[in-house]
């Protein structure tokens, strides 16, 4: 069983995630086809804790929470890879007790879910740079890919310490590299080329990117690979955006006219 979908060069086709649950398709009327790639900017932490008079930690927890279900709910769903954007490299702006609140939800997040996610054939993948991340949060990010390096189910693309424009910088001097060495000729540079060099390496660029809390725009996500993204906004704070709430997203996406640059035939 595949699916696909239709760039300027033609239609690419993606077979589905084998493990997705049709109980659970039947159960929420699933009954329009899931998009290959899901990315989503986790926005309204710190404001869903601030309308309950909380620490901004304590809205990051149940942001964790909430990142558990969709991640849970993608796999059922048949989804191949989400992109969740869970840590900035802008984010260290923020207060010391924030970030190191942040770095502990981390450990604590794969330290009680790497068996269910190796259970559940997740296959993680992180996303982003390693500097200036604490050494107990690189051990464990580690675990996990390699713990699931072989799992064949969704691809979780964990975007932690990650910055766009960063990752499109490591392309290009992984590229230039090549060249320097002889690998690579400078005409034979293409956005493939580009692409390989991401780390999103391998996967189809995201067919939809989500955004909780009603802010509108990327924040240095994806920048490269969502150049015909659709780009969906919900008002949702993001301890709030529950399954039937993901599930409605995507029913949304689906009456998407996608003509990437095209005309409407």
């Amino acid at each position: 069983m595949y699916k696909g979908y239709s760039d300027n060069f033609g239609v690419i086709l993606f077979f589905m995630n084998k493990y997705r649950d049709e109980q659970y398709i039947k159960e929420h009327n699933v009954d329009f086809t899931v998009p290959s790639h899901v990315g989503i900017i986790m926005d309204g932490n710190g404001r869903w804790a601030k309308k309950r008079l909380l620490p901004r930690n304590a809205g990051h927890r149940e942001g964790v929470n909430r990142l558990r279900g969709i991640i849970k709910a993608s796999s059922k769903l048949g989804i191949d890879s989400v992109t969740t954007y869970a840590f900035s490299t802008e984010n260290w702006k923020r207060s010391e007790d924030e970030v190191s609140g942040l770095m502990n939800l981390a450990v604590e997040y794969f330290g009680k879910l790497m068996d269910n996610l190796v259970k559940e054939h997740v296959k993680v993948i992180h996303c982003g740079e390693k500097d200036r991340i604490p050494e107990k949060v690189l051990k464990l990010l580690d675990e996990a890919q390699e713990r699931t390096r072989d799992n064949d189910g969704l691809i979780f693309n964990f975007a932690f310490n990650y910055g766009s424009r960063r990752e499109i910088v490591h392309a290009v001097k992984a590229i230039a590299e090549d060249v320097k060495q002889g690998a690579l000729s400078v005409d034979d540079i293409t956005e493939q080329t580009i692409s390989d060099r991401l780390y999103t390496k391998g996967q189809a660029d995201p067919d939809l990117i989500i955004r909780t809390s009603g802010e509108v725009r990327l924040s240095n996500f994806m920048m490269y690979q969502a150049a015909y993204s659709e780009i969906m906004v919900v008002p949702d704070l993001w301890p709030d955006f529950s399954d039937e709430r993901y599930i409605e997203t995507l029913r949304e996406f689906s009456k998407r006219d996608r003509r990437f640059g095209g005309v409407k035939a």
